[in-house]
């Protein structure tokens, strides 16, 4: 349990600096010994990743969701989701960093791709993305006079490489997302404290009420207030889980001004109260 009441966003971890490329690669071997092996809860909220084991494993903690990732094997980390890593020592592997707009930029862009890249998940790496991240790691590494074009374009292979898995591996649970709800996910981050309803998003995306609803509802099967309340309640569960903040005050933060009101929905969404799923944590 972190004794902080933040938790840590990162360009690249434990850096505040602007991100330094067009993607950035590195080996397992640059960041993870001189940490122990350990890398403590933190997110990125520009930036997605792509951690390929080739020797060794990872235990990971994903937005409380528990993986091991194992030799031949990938995960991907979207952006805004907390997570952690615990390395088997000596475990040899990649990690690509891609900035938001690279992911939100793919072209032709479909719902589909982006919807199948808006999750956490793990795969086998198969030959296919082993030879398009290999192209990508030597060309990160070049000088060409065209690099950052090409950067850009191995990269948007490997993510669509990556969303063909996921729709491969998950099609009947999947529900395709509109790219304005994108958008939104966005304007939630931003506004999560400032108390937005529907319409004040609505508003913000220069739609109706009603569309926003419909958009939410062919997409996740709940109306545009619920869906709101779902981000909340999930950022409420990174807060208790990695922060000591008081219940009170991740309610707060989230835009709730009565605290019996938030654990109520808490409650209701979750089937635990907040001190219940904190204790998840720290016992």
């Amino acid at each position: 349990m972190s004794v902080q009441n933040t938790i840590p966003a990162f360009g690249l971890y434990g850096e505040q600096g602007p991100f330094p490329d067009v993607i950035h690669f590195e080996d397992f071997s640059v960041r993870a010994p001189i940490n122990d092996w350990r890398i403590m809860p933190h997110r990125h909220s520009q930036m997605s990743q792509l951690f390929m084991v080739e020797h060794g494993w990872i235990d990971a903690t994903v937005d409380g969701e528990k993986h091991q990732v194992s030799k031949s094997e990938f995960l991907y980390i979207p952006e805004h989701c907390v997570h952690e890593f615990t390395f088997k020592p000596g475990s040899e592997g990649k990690i690509f960093s891609y900035p938001i707009n690279i992911v939100r930029t793919i072209s032709p862009a479909t719902d589909q791709i982006l919807t199948a890249l808006s999750k956490p998940f793990v795969g086998r790496v198969e030959h296919p993305l082993e030879r398009v991240t290999q192209l990508l790691r030597e060309t990160v590494g070049g000088t060409s006079l065209f690099r950052a074009q090409q950067v850009v374009g191995l990269a948007h292979s490997v993510l669509a490489n990556l969303a063909e898995t996921r729709l491969a591996e998950r099609a009947s649970e999947q529900r395709t997302k509109h790219a304005r709800l994108f958008a939104l996910d966005d304007l939630i981050s931003k506004h999560m404290s400032d108390g937005w309803t529907a319409s004040d998003f609505a508003n913000a995306l220069s739609i109706s009420t009603g569309h926003l609803s419909r958009l939410c509802r062919n997409a996740t099967g709940m109306g545009a207030t619920a869906y709101i309340e779902q981000h909340q309640m999930q950022e409420a569960c990174r807060l208790l889980a990695f922060t000591q903040l008081p219940v009170s005050e991740i309610g707060y933060r989230l835009g709730f001004i009565d605290p019996s009101y938030f654990s109520k929905r808490f409650r209701a969404a979750r089937g635990q109260t907040p001190s219940e799923y904190r204790a998840l944590f720290t016992n």
